[in-house]
């Protein structure tokens, strides 16, 4: 759901994708899963229990949910299955601290969370440890994630300093108007498992600076991540309550925030399917919402692209965690000119990407998420071909076997194939051939998805143009990897509402408060 800037560990992860990795083949681990868990463990950073109210419990019924490593489907540790009572005291723990927590200063609150950034920053290998045991994704692709999603953190340590109100010129002499902006309350935030520390900290980080406490609800299938990082967060003193962390039943935690009046906010990333839930959901209580829902990323390539640019930014665009984000080139539409060459030269540099566990030197993609994530894939590929697609890479299970998959293309791809109207979430990238640059807008807006898409093209004015009639949130011009903290994040149409990261993410956080002074006499 999620892409991160083009730092310098991003960098390297995306230079690893030429010719000199080895061709899809198992890669001996040279991290063992138990001593890395073992590792965790005496750093205390593999926490097995929820956080309310500064206290790690376990649920109140004792249920527990196994967390497995999905490129062994070995357990990693288990966690609390709770339910609507520990999400209700999450909420009263949150709705007490509100109020010494926006009172403090701006700048106390800033002090907290660059605290907290240093903390995530002093243990950024060991979390990118714990994201590649519970979620899959390459350890240096981890590290990525790691420093992409502290940086939220620092920048909204930052930004909390810069809330600005406004003078309005009065309609009257004896008047004076004001504009206060004051945070909204707890919030209610929801994480997905595809980038299990940057969707918290681009959600927390600017409720925490604004001056709201928060609930965060982390994926069952990764609750590692989140329960690491709010225990980095008491050890850098953000108070008992402001921070809680609840997993488990996830109908019923998500019925308690939305049915609570002390919730004022729900922020979601996730399908657009419980997007819309969640939207009906809050209408009772008419809550604010912010929703970063499924995409359906076109990548445009034109005939008068650099060919090279084109095959490492589609590749870095499309392969990126197993294609499991929703920022992903979900389409890669070529113009007809150059559509051969450039499916020769991407289906080259694809088979040559490195296969295997997370913790493998040299791995550049590993495991889907589960099981069903690969059934997903397989039954798209199904329905590609039986309508006419060929599969010119890839296409089958990997040899490792689970829920390893190889990196496919497909070719003769057309617009009634299921792979050109819904997300695969998968290592699938499907080719369709265009002839002039009103085609490729009237294809790329075809779908009621607009978060992110992709355009390859020499030309500034074409540059201009497209982005321009292109119906999403976020473009990307002859750049794969265009999410940086300092920028806005966030879809039209159904791809959700709001914006996350940027001067604009902390909006989402506020209310405006308009104050009339009157009657103010001129001694």
């Amino acid at each position: 759901m999620a892409i991160f800037r083009l730092s310098s560990s991003l960098r390297s992860f995306c230079n690893r994708f030429p010719s000199s990795c080895l061709r899809h083949r198992a890669v001996r681990v040279s991290t063992e899963p138990q001593a890395a868990i073992s590792r965790l463990k005496e750093l205390g950073l593999l926490k097995s229990q929820g956080l309310i109210g500064g206290k790690w419990l376990d649920a109140y019924d004792g249920k527990k949910i196994q967390v497995q490593n999905p490129a062994t489907s070995e357990v990693i540790t288990s966690v609390p299955c709770m339910g609507r009572r520990e999400t209700s005291d999450a909420i009263m723990s949150s709705f007490g601290a509100f109020h010494s927590w926006s009172k403090l200063t701006a700048g106390e609150r800033s002090k907290y969370l660059r605290k907290w950034y240093d903390l995530i920053i002093l243990h950024k290998e060991s979390l990118a440890l714990l994201i590649t045991l519970e979620q899959g994704k390459p350890l240096k692709e981890a590290l990525g994630e790691v420093i992409y999603g502290a940086s939220f953190i620092e920048f909204y340590a930052e930004e909390a300093k810069r809330i600005y109100g406004d003078i309005i010129p009065p309609t009257l002499g004896d008047r004076r108007l004001f504009v206060l902006k004051q945070p909204v309350g707890v919030v209610g935030a929801i994480a997905p498992w595809n980038f299990p520390l940057a969707m918290i900290t681009r959600k927390v980080g600017p409720a925490l600076a604004s001056g709201c406490t928060a609930v965060v609800k982390p994926s069952e299938f990764t609750p590692l991540t989140a329960l690491a990082a709010a225990e980095l967060a008491l050890q850098a003193g953000i108070p008992s309550g402001a921070l809680n962390v609840v997993m488990g039943n996830a109908p019923e935690i998500g019925d308690t925030l939305l049915e609570s009046d002390q919730v004022r906010k729900i922020t979601f990333t996730g399908s657009t399917n419980v997007g819309k839930k969640l939207m009906a959901g809050a209408a009772n209580t008419v809550k604010k919402v912010s929703l970063e829902l499924g995409g359906n990323a076109p990548c445009i390539i034109f005939d008068d692209a650099d060919l090279d640019l084109a095959v490492k930014g589609s590749l870095a665009a499309k392969f990126r965690n197993t294609g499991q984000t929703c920022v992903c080139a979900n389409r890669i539409l070529v113009q007809e000119g150059i559509y051969d060459k450039f499916a020769d030269a991407f289906a080259n540099a694809v088979e040559n990407l490195q296969v295997g566990n997370g913790l493998a030197e040299g791995t550049a993609q590993g495991p889907l998420i589960n099981e069903a994530a690969v059934q997903k894939v397989e039954s798209f590929i199904s329905d590609a071909t039986s309508k006419g697609a060929k599969i010119m890479l890839g296409g089958r299970r990997h040899s490792l076997g689970m829920t390893f998959y190889e990196p496919t293309v497909l070719t003769h791809v057309n617009g009634e194939m299921l792979i050109s109207r819904e997300e695969v979430f998968g290592p699938v990238a499907p080719l369709l051939k265009f002839r002039t640059e009103e085609e490729a807008i009237r294809l790329a807006n075809d779908t009621n998805a607009g978060l992110a898409a992709y355009i390859f093209t020499s030309s500034i004015p074409r540059s201009w143009r497209v982005a321009e009639a292109l119906e999403y949130g976020l473009v990307g011009v002859n750049e794969g990897i265009i999410s940086t903290e300092v920028a806005p994040f966030g879809g039209v149409k159904q791809s959700g509402l709001g914006r996350e990261g940027s001067k604009y993410g902390m909006d989402e956080y506020l209310e405006i408060k308009y104050v009339c002074m009157g009657n103010i006499k001129n001694e």
